[in-house]
Protein backbone atom coordinates (compact mmCIF):
# COMPACT_ATOMS: atom_id res chain seq x y z
CA UNK A 1 0.00 0.00 0.00
CA UNK A 2 1.24 3.06 -1.16
CA UNK A 3 -0.39 6.60 0.10
CA UNK A 4 0.62 10.28 -0.04
CA UNK A 5 0.57 12.44 3.07
CA UNK A 6 1.77 16.13 3.37
CA UNK A 7 4.36 17.21 6.24
CA UNK A 8 3.30 20.04 7.78
CA UNK A 9 5.76 23.38 8.74
CA UNK A 10 6.43 21.33 12.61
CA UNK A 11 7.28 18.35 10.73
CA UNK A 12 3.92 16.27 11.50
CA UNK A 13 2.23 13.97 8.83
CA UNK A 14 -1.01 11.76 9.42
CA UNK A 15 -0.74 8.17 9.30
CA UNK A 16 -4.04 6.84 7.05
CA UNK A 17 -6.80 5.28 8.35
CA UNK A 18 -5.77 2.11 7.28
CA UNK A 19 -2.36 1.47 8.26
CA UNK A 20 -3.38 2.73 11.51
CA UNK A 21 -6.13 0.50 11.75
CA UNK A 22 -3.99 -2.64 10.58
CA UNK A 23 -0.96 -2.08 13.25
CA UNK A 24 -3.51 -0.88 16.12
CA UNK A 25 -2.06 2.58 16.40
CA UNK A 26 -4.17 4.51 18.31
CA UNK A 27 -4.03 8.22 20.02
CA UNK A 28 -0.70 8.42 22.28
CA UNK A 29 1.19 5.33 20.52
CA UNK A 30 4.62 5.47 20.49
CA UNK A 31 6.96 4.58 17.36
CA UNK A 32 10.46 4.49 16.95
CA UNK A 33 11.54 6.24 13.78
CA UNK A 34 14.90 4.77 11.85
CA UNK A 35 16.38 5.93 8.67
CA UNK A 36 16.91 2.97 6.41
CA UNK A 37 18.86 4.96 3.77
CA UNK A 38 16.12 4.45 1.64
CA UNK A 39 13.73 6.36 3.90
CA UNK A 40 12.25 6.59 6.90
CA UNK A 41 10.65 3.67 8.64
CA UNK A 42 8.11 3.93 11.71
CA UNK A 43 7.75 1.13 13.87
CA UNK A 44 5.39 0.89 17.03
CA UNK A 45 6.93 0.51 20.20
CA UNK A 46 5.07 -2.51 22.07
CA UNK A 47 2.92 -1.76 24.98
CA UNK A 48 3.39 -3.28 28.43
CA UNK A 49 0.54 -5.37 27.56
CA UNK A 50 1.92 -6.81 24.20
CA UNK A 51 4.59 -7.59 26.46
CA UNK A 52 3.56 -9.26 29.50
CA UNK A 53 4.19 -13.13 29.78
CA UNK A 54 6.65 -12.99 26.18
CA UNK A 55 9.60 -13.44 28.59
CA UNK A 56 8.32 -15.97 30.86
CA UNK A 57 10.62 -18.75 30.44
CA UNK A 58 13.81 -16.48 30.62
CA UNK A 59 13.00 -14.56 33.74
CA UNK A 60 11.92 -14.59 37.37
CA UNK A 61 8.52 -13.36 38.57
CA UNK A 62 10.71 -10.54 40.31
CA UNK A 63 12.80 -9.58 37.44
CA UNK A 64 9.52 -9.58 35.06
CA UNK A 65 7.73 -7.07 37.84
CA UNK A 66 10.66 -4.73 37.97
CA UNK A 67 10.63 -4.92 33.89
CA UNK A 68 7.06 -3.88 33.54
CA UNK A 69 6.65 -1.54 36.46
CA UNK A 70 10.10 0.55 34.49
CA UNK A 71 7.72 0.23 31.32
CA UNK A 72 4.31 1.51 32.89
CA UNK A 73 6.39 4.83 34.40
CA UNK A 74 8.09 5.24 31.05
CA UNK A 75 4.16 4.79 29.35
CA UNK A 76 2.89 7.88 31.73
Amino acid sequence: MTREVLVTRKGQTTIPIALRKKYGLREGARLTVTDSGEGILFKPVPSTIDLAGSGSKRSSPEAMKAALDKLRDEDL
